[in-house]
């Protein structure tokens, strides 16, 4: 039985095929458009479906539209505030802030309702020309059965039912759902039981949305930049902020409307200078964050008495906030879906109505990778360099040679095995560098054309993890930090944050061979088991998903080479970042001695 997920109703659109329980294929539409987050999220693109992601899990598959049993769109529409399904009409207002006659809390729900609940059609119907072979002989009305899933039990369902567990809690912390910000869950084999939910407007993701404007960044998009800000800053407005939000004894809470400019002045605009007014207001945000989190996990596991946490939903995402609840909190394992922002919630649905049709408890599938995106083979990047006219040297034994390139001081584009699903490189398309000196992280960050207070994370071998990193796990999907070792620091400079912190990926073999072949190898050439890991992508691009997205991002920025498949790719002499270079005989890199 082959069920199709959807997410498009706000941000982040992305397909899912899932096939008995197992999980086929998964991709975000950002990934083929090269718009990052796939779309901005507003009413008006409510129609825009993921058609490119869905064309990829197909022919993942070797289907068509017409052999998929069922399709899973993670958003109900019944759910929605105001809707009236006897009415089949909405009026639409023809200028921002004329008020809609149909009561709607904005104006444009009724567009945005309409969009979702035309999605049926709109999918066969809208299907862009180069992709309809695939799609030919689908209808409205079939043959596939149409199933509209609520966008938090979707997220949960996300959290869940691909974890290590068979027993959990659930935490979603989104933005906003239909009608819910945050919800509750108890999961056991593929059920969930909802215990609680919050309703909008109150809401953690909106609250850490709307300092992300305040602070001049993008909502919806850069909320994580605000995170890395808060390192900086000292929590002195932490009881302005405590004052806004009161959580009650049921695990519901409320927040009071901000009152930013009257608190804290003028908003930042986007490209002024950030002082420590900023960092303050940011660490502030994200400490009370923190707290009120720990206080929902409290209450959860009082309900519940799981050893057992999943969450999901785009708060999730925030590894800082995770790396308290681990440390903190009162549930022995934490596991968060790596997609936990709303691209996940095309798994989600697809795996809950995967599992409601079939009626079964039986678990087929455990998220171990996220390599679950459009895959080349070394024949398909050879026939692509070649038709290109580019020159490239194939490799014996990719780890020792690649190896030799990091520990010289290069930086190299990695482009290996399927595109990750969700915001994180995790080793299939990765910029990777040494973890020494300190200015490589700012090497790193010009390449990027990123802002200057952005961390770069490492990835370490998952055996030498906890030596290097303080109460170190197995943390495949990078959404956890830990203290580096004092001991160890003058070893990774480049990825120690100013707090001391690094968000770190493990790995082992049977994750990715060829990716932990090569730290291993660079281990041996430095004593150090520790790379730079961070998105193959330049800023305002999604992460590079075909070889040609992986050659435009090379020629058009300062890397030093290219690891595609088993090619190598250079621009001819050395790097020129100079004075970097590795004495492989005394294993000192400007000064520091790697042990």
């Amino acid at each position: 039985m082959y069920t199709l997920g959807i997410n498009a109703a706000f941000h982040d659109p992305a397909a899912v095929l899932v096939k008995d329980g197992v999980v086929l294929a998964a991709a975000e539409e950002e990934r083929f458009t090269h718009i990052k987050h796939g779309k901005r999220p507003i009413p008006f693109s409510t129609y825009e479906l993921p058609y490119n992601a869905i064309d990829f899990c197909l022919k993942t598959a070797g289907i068509g539209l017409t052999e998929v049993d069922h399709i899973a769109y993670s958003f109900d529409p019944d759910a929605f505030p105001g809707v009236n399904r006897d009415s089949r009409t909405v009026e639409i207002p023809l200028l921002p802030g004329v008020n809609s006659l149909n009561g709607w809390e904005n104006p444009y729900d009724g567009l945005f309702l309409s969009s979702i609940l035309n999605a049926p059609g709109h999918l066969v119907d809208g299907v862009p020309l180069h992709l309809a072979r695939r799609f030919k002989g689908a209808r409205h009305d079939g043959p596939h059965q149409w199933h509209y899933v609520n966008h938090h039990r979707s997220h949960a369902a996300s959290a869940f039912l691909p974890s290590p567990y068979k027993k959990a809690a659930v935490l979603v912390l989104d933005g906003r759902g239909e009608a819910v910000s945050t919800s509750y869950w108890m999961g056991e084999g593929n059920r969930m039981e909802l215990l609680g939910d919050v309703p909008l407007p109150h809401s953690l993701g909106l609250l850490y949305e709307q300092m992300t404007t305040y602070l001049g960044f993008l909502h919806s998009s850069d909320e994580y930049k605000v995170m890395a800000l808060a390192s900086f800053g000292q929590p002195v407005y932490a009881d302005y902020f405590r004052s806004l939000i009161t959580v009650r004894e049921d695990g519901a809470y409320t927040i009071a409307p901000l009152q930013l400019e009257a608190q804290f002045g003028p908003a930042r605009d986007k490209g002024e200078s950030l002082e420590a007014l900023h960092f303050d207001i940011a660490s502030s945000v994200q400490l009370v964050l923190e707290e009120t989190v720990l206080k929902l996990i409290n209450w959860l596991h009082e309900q519940t008495g799981a050893e057992n946490l999943c969450m999901a939903g785009g708060v999730a995402l925030n590894c800082v906030m995770n790396a308290r609840l681990r440390d903190q909190g009162p549930f022995k394992n934490i596991w968060v879906q790596p997609a936990a922002g709303d691209a996940g919630t095309a798994l989600g649905a697809a795996q809950w109505v995967d599992a409601e049709m079939r009626q079964t408890d039986e678990r087929a599938y455990v998220m171990e990778n996220v390599y679950l995106g459009p895959a080349y083979t070394d024949d398909e990047i050879e026939s692509f360099l070649n038709w290109s006219k580019l020159s490239y040297k194939r490799m014996d034994n990719v780890a020792e040679e690649v190896a030799d390139y990091l520990a010289d001081g290069n930086v190299i584009g990695w482009y290996q095995f399927g595109c990750e699903f969700g915001p994180r490189a995790l080793g299939a398309r990765s910029l990777l560098a040494a973890p020494f000196p300190a200015e490589m992280q700012g090497r790193m960050n010009d390449l990027k054309d990123r802002e200057d207070f952005r961390p770069v994370a490492p990835v370490v071998l998952e055996e030498y993890a906890d030596t290097y990193f303080v109460n170190a796990r197995k943390s495949p999907f990078m959404l956890f930090v830990n203290d580096i070792r004092p001991e160890k620091a003058d070893q990774i400079p480049a990825v120690r944050h100013t707090d001391g912190t690094a968000r770190i990926q493990t790995v082992n073999r049977q994750q990715n061979a060829v990716y932990y072949d090569l730290l291993r190898a660079f281990h041996q050439k430095t004593g150090v088991p520790v790379l730079i890991n961070t998105s193959f992508n330049t800023r305002g691009e999604p992460i590079v998903c075909t070889p040609r997205d992986a050659v435009e991002s090379f020629w058009t920025s300062p890397l030093d080479a290219l690891v595609i498949g088993s090619y190598l790719l250079t621009k001819g002499g050395s790097s020129n970042w100079q004075g970097r270079a590795v004495n492989k005989e005394s294993q000192e890199w400007s000064g520091v001695v790697i042990q």
